[in-house]
């Protein structure tokens, strides 16, 4: 929202929230029916080229945001080395709603104007003269209508909405007030609507000219420099017909140089050029991959949860997962991107973090939790995670540690393996669980002489009874078999093992995947559940405490927390409020996709694991 927000800064279709897509079904159901009633001769192709033409660019817009996160979490050619906070997450999620203006404003043009019926598909001088004159009065009307939105009134009242975001994104590009967009659209349709009127539009005259300004778009502000400098060098004039990341970047940083469009040239003739452009992006030019000095090495979860990555959709990343009628629609593209990751077989990098002076990464195995129980996949799994080990110590990098990936001691030992087959490793390769078991074991009272453990026996189950018996807690199960499996992955005896209940009398339960509502119901009243899996129970007793599930407050200086808002979100549940401050996941259950971000509690945890000052 602008600073002083004017007239006609909301979308007209904010109200509809995730409905808005049904602004369009008017024109599209008229399109239809006049192709449907007319004869073969008088029926209007063009209309039905709208709805592809939309998908392509909403298409088309994803594909850079995908590209732009995972150039910037690996650092090379980065431009400006500061993380994105979650008010321009929820600032720019609407990115799409500037393609549905468009939307609504061709099926009204092609149902009311007979010259946009019936294009052809082709035609080289419409085409021609359209970037003629983009490259004219377009860029020059620009130049000076965005210097106008830099005076004091227009800027508080639209365009310091846009400026609000420092550190851009390629959807960054499309984020203004609702009359910001209706300016932009009448300038941009001076191409189009000349070559509508002169009887030279084709349908790939709209579709070229707007996939070039999408294009244009993105990469300006995907901060990341893609232009190579032997460009420049091979054709000099090209620095004033084509901008750089870097160069509006600067703009961004500076708000009073680099107003050109795509064309600098108006900024060299006017005297608004950034002095610092080309020392700017010769720097970000040279830039290398950021060193991490903590990596967090998660997988994949379910097919589906490749949208759930900061690389995927952030509308997704922003709930729990579950599968949806939408995800369902995709699935030949989920089942492509197995296939793809098990041609590419490489880890990925899929976000960064910053915690004051240290650096984090998150990077992820491709491969999926129907592949961790297949023996015929170990060894692959196992190369995966050790050549990811290797690559991180040969990066530098000081801390390492195993989120998913070390699921039991019959695929790695618990992470040992990799230890062993490499005993020079520097890095320190740490298993993920100890992490959230030392948090767990933080939430069970003082007090506590035994408790109750239900649920799923996954590797933090194991490491919370074998530390709870090691300080002489007795930790109960219900099934014998819980019971044998608990007792004979314990190598030493303890005053106080695993012990087999005959009742549901504890009034402290460790509860993981697999707690029903009727097992809660016998527990006495005032019972304390504390979870251990991601997702905490859920909740059926109002006479008893819930405890949030494994996690740590994130302090202010940690930077990009951004990627799932499942880090700052409050849920209601049977008339309770559960704040969950942040998210921590690194045990084995198979529902959760987003173990990105985890690297961020690294090493406070790991720092309070050994004893070390946690500070703050």
């Amino acid at each position: 929202m602008a600073s002083t927000p004017g007239i006609l800064t909301d979308w007209p279709w904010t109200p509809l929230g995730n409905f808005k897509y049904v602004v369009l079904a008017p024109g599209f159901i008229y399109s239809i029916y006049q192709y449907m009633v007319k004869d073969e001769a008088e029926r209007d192709v063009s209309s039905l080229v709208i709805i592809p033409l939309l998908l392509w660019r909403m298409i088309h817009n994803q594909i850079w945001i995908s590209l732009s996160r995972h150039r910037t979490a690996k650092g090379n050619a980065r431009i400006v080395d500061k993380g994105i906070e979650f008010d321009q997450v929820d600032r720019e999620r609407n990115w799409d709603d500037q393609i549905l203006l468009n939307g609504v404003l061709f099926y009204i043009a092609v149902n009311l104007t007979t010259s946009a019926q019936n294009l052809p598909i082709w035609r080289t001088d419409g085409v021609v003269i359209t970037f003629l004159l983009h490259a004219g009065p377009v860029e020059f009307l620009y130049y000076w209508f965005h210097r106008a939105l830099h005076h004091h009134y227009l800027y508080s009242r639209y365009h310091s909405h846009h400026h609000s975001s420092i550190v851009t994104e390629p959807i960054t590009s499309v984020i203004h007030p609702f009359a910001e967009h209706l300016a932009y659209f009448i300038l941009f349709a001076i191409p189009m609507l000349t070559i509508l009127f002169t009887g030279t539009a084709s349908s790939a005259a709209y579709v070229l000219y707007l996939t070039y300004i999408d294009f244009m778009n993105n990469m300006g502000h995907c901060n990341f420099e893609i232009i190579p400098n032997r460009l420049f060098t091979l054709f000099p004039p090209l620095k004033y017909l084509l901008y750089t990341p870097s160069f509006h970047s600067l703009h961004h940083t500076q708000f009073r140089t680099n107003y050109s469009l795509f064309m600098p040239l108006y900024d060299n003739i006017y005297g608004t050029l950034d002095k610092s452009s080309d020392t700017l992006y010769e720097r970000s030019l040279k830039r290398e991959e950021e060193v991490a000095d903590v990596i967090h090495l998660t997988h994949l979860t379910t097919p589906e949860s490749i949208y759930h990555l900061r690389l995927g959709f952030a509308e997704l990343a922003s709930r729990p997962h579950t599968s949806t009628w939408y995800t369902w629609l995709l699935s030949p593209i989920t089942m492509g991107s197995m296939l793809l990751t098990s041609i590419y077989g490489r880890t990925f990098v899929v976000e960064r973090n910053r915690f004051e002076k240290l650096k984090m990464q998150t990077w992820a195995i491709p491969k999926f939790n129907v592949q961790y129980a297949l023996k015929w996949q170990t060894q692959s799994i196992n190369s995966l995670i050790e050549d990811a080990i290797v690559e991180a110590e040969q990066k530098g990098c000081k801390v390492l540690t195993l989120g998913l990936l070390n699921q039991g001691e019959e695929l790695n030992v618990y992470g040992g393996l990799y230890v062993q087959r490499n005993p020079k490793l520097r890095v320190r390769v740490v298993d993920g669980s100890s992490l959230a078991v030392a948090v767990v074991l933080n939430s069970i009272p003082k007090y506590a002489t035994q408790v109750l453990l239900r649920g799923k026996l996954t590797k933090v189950a194991y490491a919370l009874s074998y530390s709870l018996c090691q300080r002489g807690i007795q930790v109960a199960v219900l099934h014998e078999e819980e019971y044998r499996k608990l007792n004979k992955s314990f190598n030493t005896k303890f005053e106080s093992n695993p012990v087999l209940s005959k009742g549901y009398s504890h009034n402290i339960w460790l509860v993981g995947d697999g707690v029903t509502a009727e097992e809660q119901l016998k527990a006495p009243k005032g019972t304390t559940f504390i979870p251990f899996s991601q997702l905490p129970p859920k909740i059926v007793r109002k006479d008893c405490f819930y405890h949030c599930t494994p996690s740590m407050e994130a302090p202010p200086s940690i930077e990009n927390v951004h990627s799932c808002e499942i880090y700052h979100y409050t849920v209601k549940e049977q008339q309770r409020d559960i704040s969950y401050s942040l998210y921590f996941s690194s045990s084995s259950v198979e529902d959760d996709p987003y173990s990105n971000g985890l690297s961020i509690l690294v090493y406070r945890l790991h720092k309070a694991l050994h004893g070390w000052s946690t500070g703050g």
